[in-house]
């Protein structure tokens, strides 16, 4: 097979939840250690860190690679969904992926894992802790791909758990309530493995400091001693004065990032502590280590791959898209929409059918003009049937079939001095970046 040939296998022979949903969806850890077996343990081979939580793990999971690699690490990182290529979702040190290790990956182990009906992700998850393995990185970052208690990472003893926050998200897998989504999430917690918790609610507080009693794994609220002190946004970056790391340039720029980076600092400090950072730099002078992690922060892109999170298109006009898909990431975009100084806003928007997709229109702004599309997935919502909940909702706008053609629209429309935003589901940015825009 070459390795197109192979992505198609993966993306249509094995269940896979970004197409199919629920369908696409394997509860239990059984497959995973059966494969995990039958590769001979992998992920034992090399230090991790495990990201989960609803909302900001990718960045989170991206910012954590950066700052690793720029202190000397060999860093492996996995995280989904891929926005253009499958390569991306398993990347050392920014690279994506070998093409043709994926290629052999799957033509020799068909023959042991099609009898398992394993998922998609079951499979890829397999590969990625074999190839960081087999090209001997010292750590990966890895990221959950849906809740954490059952998920199919959760094999892995990792040296740090992060859980960045909780919020309303695949309620049909993980439960309707936040509490029960916290305990699929708090199921990532390990015996002795300090746990970092990005933002906690007084429905969630409690079920992680339960669960870290109970594993006895020493447990950080990053909201109870803030290393993020204050925050001013700049043109192209966000500046942050910070606790211990003095001024930090985050490339960024989402409001959302603040949380996100009170987060990404306090795993820092904790893996100081604990002994695992610089080990390979010579870097025991406290400007040193800023000077490190402040390269993480404004390199993170091009550093690691990492895409979509309030990217910047084009200038005149002004082009931003962001991959943010839920209540809890619009509750952010809306309000960093609504400072965006611009003639006219127009939004291409489209969503899955999996979301609070109510939740998410009580939410976006009011002023602006609407190009509904449906991306290239299976799950996505038709868009006519967005358009006529905008109507529900006070919001105008056209009808377009592809995203393609409503980003068109938007930029045949737009003046040099408006805005236009493209989001409301990791596809719809997906679709975009995949047409070369």
């Amino acid at each position: 097979m070459t390795y197109n040939e192979t992505c198609n296998y993966l993306y249509n022979q094995v269940p896979m939840f970004e197409n199919l949903g629920t369908a696409g969806y394997k509860e239990g850890l059984d497959n995973s250690l059966k494969l995990d077996e039958h590769y001979g343990h992998p992920h034992r081979n090399f230090l991790t860190i495990h990201v989960a939580g609803t909302n900001g793990k990718g960045s989170c999971s991206h910012t954590l690679a950066a700052i690793l690699q720029k202190c000397g690490y060999k860093v492996g990182l996995y995280t989904s969904p891929h926005l253009v290529d499958f390569d991306e979702r398993i990347r050392i040190n920014g690279c994506p992926i070998d093409h043709d290790y994926v290629v052999d990956f799957i033509q020799n182990g068909k023959a042991f894992f099609e009898p398992l009906t394993p998922s998609f992700f079951e499979v890829t998850t397999a590969m990625a802790f074999k190839y960081f393995s087999d090209k001997r990185v010292d750590i990966a970052v890895v990221e959950v791909g849906l809740g954490g208690r059952l998920d199919c990472t959760n094999i892995i003893t990792p040296i740090l758990s992060v859980i960045t926050n909780i919020s309303y998200d695949h309620m049909q897998q993980l439960g309707n309530s936040l509490e029960q989504i916290a305990m699929e999430k708090a199921g990532i917690i390990k015996r002795d493995v300090p746990v970092v918790i990005g933002e906690a609610l007084s429905e969630t507080r409690g079920i992680f400091e339960a669960v870290a009693r109970e594993t006895k794994a020493p447990i950080v609220f990053a909201e109870d001693h803030p290393e993020v002190k204050s925050v001013k946004l700049l043109d192209n970056t966000i500046q942050y004065q910070t606790a211990h790391y003095g001024t930090i340039q985050g490339e960024l720029t989402g409001l959302y990032q603040e949380k996100n980076t009170n987060t990404i600092l306090t795993a820092v400090r904790l893996l100081e502590e604990l002994g695992y950072m610089y080990r390979f730099n010579d870097s025991s002078k406290s400007e040193a280590k800023g000077k490190e992690i402040a390269e993480g922060f404004m390199s993170v892109c091009e550093t690691t791959g990492l895409k979509g999170r309030w990217q910047v298109l084009s200038k005149k006009p002004l082009v931003v898209c962001d991959t943010g898909h839920n209540v809890g990431g619009w509750k952010y975009l809306s309000q960093q929409i609504a400072q965006v100084r611009c003639k006219k806003k127009h939004i291409v928007f489209g969503m899955v059918d999996d979301k609070d997709i109510e939740g998410v229109f009580n939410l976006l702004p009011k002023d602006a003009s609407y190009y509904f599309a449906k991306a290239e997935n299976k799950r996505a919502v038709s868009e006519t049937v967005l358009q006529i909940i905008g109507e529900q909702h006070r919001l105008k706008g056209g009808v377009y079939p592809t995203v393609k053609e409503a980003y068109q629209a938007a930029m045949k429309e737009a003046e040099s001095d408006d805005f236009v935003f493209i989001g409301g589901s990791t596809y719809v940015v997906a679709d975009l970046l995949k047409n070369g825009i």
